[in-house]
């Protein structure tokens, strides 16, 4: 049965990935709640594509998991039965392995920093480092820096982690940052998290306050310490399949729009953010912003790991750039 239904979502799939002989229709499909500023960005970007058009093309979203979770969702890119998704660059690293540098933590000296890399030649090679597996990389959208939240106590050092299980996203390196600072990593999947905290199966998270906020984890974890240790951009992806199906001009009705909603969604982000952080307290969470100074010393030894890699590589190269 579950090969059938999977069978008939992939027919659905991938006739609204054609064109008929008005309209251009390009699906995409994320797992983001749709008050997320990041899933209001793509309504951006769709928008965009009709007025540029003139309705010739258009971009139907499909949010909150509705055609799979992430992997399912670069998989269907793969194959070109789906043409558009938006994945954290963590599970993507499975398939594009530069992509690990994202979850590296402290790879970025700020914000500042983060956005001249991803603007830069070093960003758009990562971008299309993805092509030779069928998967193109439209853009990144803010996603913040991410922070560990806890139910019992703040994290003011990383030896305040010693002992706690962290829930932590399917990605290895994820999974190496948590336990070079000290916790136990615990790979859960984001829609077992809520249950997971409740029941003490992890003793807390890490995520950025949009996310902590609307995922009302904060009903349960009322310690959130703002040690910004990652900042993973989440990336607009396309299928090479379905891209270069595409004419010339679609492609480019397609890549303006993408481009003008990065700076929207930017804006989006910022104001999401600062009201997540809001709310939060009122509902009773402490924030904290602990120095971060030992936190990047406890993970040097997790960037001299890579020595002798094509990643370690890129850490020197990110981190020459002022």
């Amino acid at each position: 049965m579950k090969k059938y239904i999977f069978g008939l979502v992939l027919i659905v799939i991938f006739s609204g990935c054609q064109s008929d002989s008005r309209i251009r229709v390009i699906k995409l499909a994320h797992v983001l709640d749709p008050s997320h500023p990041v899933h209001q960005g793509m309504v951006f970007m769709a928008e965009k594509v009709r007025e540029y058009s003139a309705g010739k093309m258009r971009v139907d979203i499909y949010p909150s998991g509705q055609l799979g979770q992430e992997r399912d969702l670069i998989e269907l890119l793969q194959i070109g039965s789906l043409a558009m998704t938006k994945v954290s660059t963590a599970p993507l690293e499975a398939f594009v392995p530069e992509m690990k540098i994202f979850g590296i933590p402290y790879v970025f000296r700020d914000d500042d920093h983060r956005w001249k890399i991803l603007n830069s030649e070093i960003g758009k090679r990562l971008l299309l480092a993805g092509e030779k597996f069928f998967l193109r990389g439209m853009c990144y959208y803010d996603a913040g820096s991410r922070s560990f939240y806890t139910k019992d106590i703040p994290i003011n050092t990383p030896s305040d982690l010693n002992g706690l299980k962290i829930r932590v996203m399917k990605s290895l390196t994820s999974f190496a940052m948590v336990q070079a600072l000290g916790g136990s990593p615990t790979p859960i999947p984001w829609g077992e998290l809520y249950t997971a905290l409740q029941q003490g199966v992890v003793d807390g998270a890490e995520n950025n306050p949009p996310s902590f906020y609307l995922s009302r984890h904060y009903e349960v974890c009322k310690y959130y310490s703002l040690d910004e240790h990652t900042a993973v951009p989440d990336i607009l992806l396309m299928s090479t399949v379905v891209w270069n199906d595409l004419t010339a001009q679609e492609q480019q009705w397609l890549q303006d729009a993408v481009d003008e909603s990065v700076q929207q969604q930017k804006i989006l982000w910022q104001e999401s953010s600062d009201e997540a952080l809001r709310e939060v307290q009122k509902a009773g969470v402490q924030v904290f912003y602990p120095d971060k100074t030992p936190f990047r010393q406890a993970v040097r030894d997790m960037h001299a790991s890579y020595q002798g890699t094509p990643i370690y590589d890129l850490i020197q190269e990110i981190q020459t750039i002022n």
